[in-house]
């Protein structure tokens, strides 16, 4: 009697053995087909008896089933959805905005073409963004074409600046808030001049650099520029009365950093409760021809005499003669320029006159320049100033319908002009 082979996996199927239940599942279709005992696959219906050996060691797959190959290689084993365009961000921000909409639109062009290729996401993205920044774009160049974009800056510089003193300019009349003038004015009321008003611009003095030059510097230009240039605004000293004073709004190192670069000359009342009525503007702009023939040649003549020494010519004689020299010479020079002016009949009369006498004083003049002594030159020096503003000036003032009131004459200004109302005093004012 032969021992049976002990069970197993591989052990023959026993033919006493009932047979066993069929696997309710289908049979593996990519297993390899059955063969027989003797190596040969075996063409008639099964079962067929299995083999006494395994062919191979053959290792069993998990859950009974046969391994797949994988497919998809690339992909996320996962479904993590693939990452989005930055450039599709990017253009809709842009076209969001309205900001450079011809970036945005080359933004968008390039966020389609790279989420084609690389399989991103952002396509709605960009296509919005296009579509913005070529609406953004057709309205700017629109508004170029018809000078829409031109009209819009300009406003928004008027509505920022507006009744702002950085905005002064020469021949404004206006007023400051409160009261007084204050040591810091930023911002004015423009008003017509013909009208009471606190201050008149008379000149504006630009100054150069990129850094704040410091306060005493440009209170030193105030000084120079704004004294000097009063003459050519108001070209009638007569009409600049002692309750006038110059004052000047200056930068300020805050300022300067917002673009403030100009001092601005004012004319004002010395009573900072007061103030001014009508416009003291006396120029080419204003005067008509007589009138403007006749401040000129008086201006010049102004100037020379406001040259004269420091020094009595007691102390130095020659400067003293030199000066009287030179202001012999001018005065001479003007009267031939008036008495070769056309004037109408109702001037003839009083500027014939104003010439008679500005030609005695120039030869006065002369004389004093030739003094040998002090005593000598005061003499002469006397004689001379007697024709200056004198009766026959007032009578062709009045004639030519200027002012005719004679101005006080500040002798503590350093410059000895009439009519500046208080030159020496802390007249600069920041802004």
């Amino acid at each position: 009697m032969s021992i049976p082979p002990p069970p197993g996996p591989h052990q023959p199927q026993d033919p006493y053995q009932p047979p066993q239940p069929q696997s309710p599942y289908p049979q593996d279709p990519f297993a390899p087909p059955p063969q027989t005992p003797t190596g040969q696959t075996p063409t008639g219906p099964g079962p067929y008896p299995q083999a006494p050996y395994p062919q191979a060691p053959y290792p069993q797959p998990p859950y009974g089933g046969v391994p797949y190959p994988v497919w998809g290689q690339g992909y996320s084993p996962y479904g993590r959805p693939s990452p989005v365009n930055g450039v599709a961000i990017a253009a809709l921000v842009l076209g969001l905005l309205c900001f450079l909409p011809g970036v945005g639109l080359l933004l968008g062009i390039i966020a389609l073409v790279q989420i084609k290729k690389r399989g991103e996401r952002g396509k709605a993205m960009a296509v919005v963004g296009t579509v913005l920044s070529s609406v953004g774009l057709a309205v700017w160049v629109l508004a170029l074409s018809t000078g829409g974009a031109s009209d819009f800056w300009d406003g928004f510089k008027e509505g920022v600046t507006t009744d702002s003193s950085f905005t002064l300019a020469k021949g404004d009349c206006f007023d400051v808030p409160g009261e007084t003038f204050d040591e810091d004015v930023y911002d004015v009321d423009e008003v017509a001049c013909a009208g009471e008003h606190d201050a008149e611009v008379f000149a504006t003095v630009p100054l150069s650099g990129d850094s704040f030059p410091g306060e005493d510097h440009v209170t030193d230009v105030a000084d120079d520029k704004c004294y000097t240039l009063q003459d050519a605004y108001a070209m009638d000293p007569w009409a600049i009365t002692d309750e006038v004073d110059i004052y000047y709004l200056t930068p300020t190192a805050d300022s300067w950093s917002w673009g403030d670069r100009e001092i601005t000359c004012v004319f004002a009342n010395v009573d900072e409760r007061g103030t001014l009525t009508g416009s003291l503007r006396a120029d080419a702009t204003t005067l008509d021809p007589d009138q403007f023939e006749f401040l000129k040649a008086m201006a010049a003549v102004d100037d020379a005499l406001f040259d004269e020494p420091e020094e009595y010519a007691e102390e130095d004689l020659a400067s003293n003669r030199t000066w009287a020299g030179d202001t012999g010479e001018v005065t001479g020079n003007q009267a031939d320029q008036l008495g070769s002016h056309l004037w109408g009949p109702d001037l003839d009369a009083p500027l014939a006159a104003l010439v008679k006498d500005m030609r005695t004083a120039s030869k006065e003049w002369a004389a004093a320049a030739k003094a040998t002594d002090a005593d000598a030159f005061y003499e002469h020096y006397d004689k001379a100033y007697k024709y200056v503003d004198g009766a026959t000036t007032v009578t062709a003032r009045k004639a030519l319908g200027l002012a005719t009131t004679v101005p006080s004459y500040d002798e503590d200004s350093d410059s000895g002009s009439a009519g500046t109302g208080g030159g020496d005093s802390d007249s600069g004012l920041d802004v």
